[in-house]
């Protein structure tokens, strides 16, 4: 019981990461910054992750 709870806590925590790293929304060193505010900030930075990213968006003006 008190294993598949753990896993289960786990898996709960590691959420956030599965889904910014799977994500389409940024590359490269967006990417690696939103997954370390995930680790510094917590969930707050996973939730502005799905808010705002990506931050920096390039526009082809012609």
């Amino acid at each position: 019981m008190d294993i598949s709870f753990l896993l289960i806590l786990l898996i709960i925590y590691l959420l956030p990461f599965i889904f910014i790293l799977s994500s389409n929304k940024t590359k490269g060193k967006e990417k690696i910054s939103w997954v370390l505010e995930v680790i510094f900030i917590s969930w707050f930075a996973w939730i502005f992750y799905m808010l705002l990213a990506p931050i920096n968006k390039k526009d082809d003006i012609l």
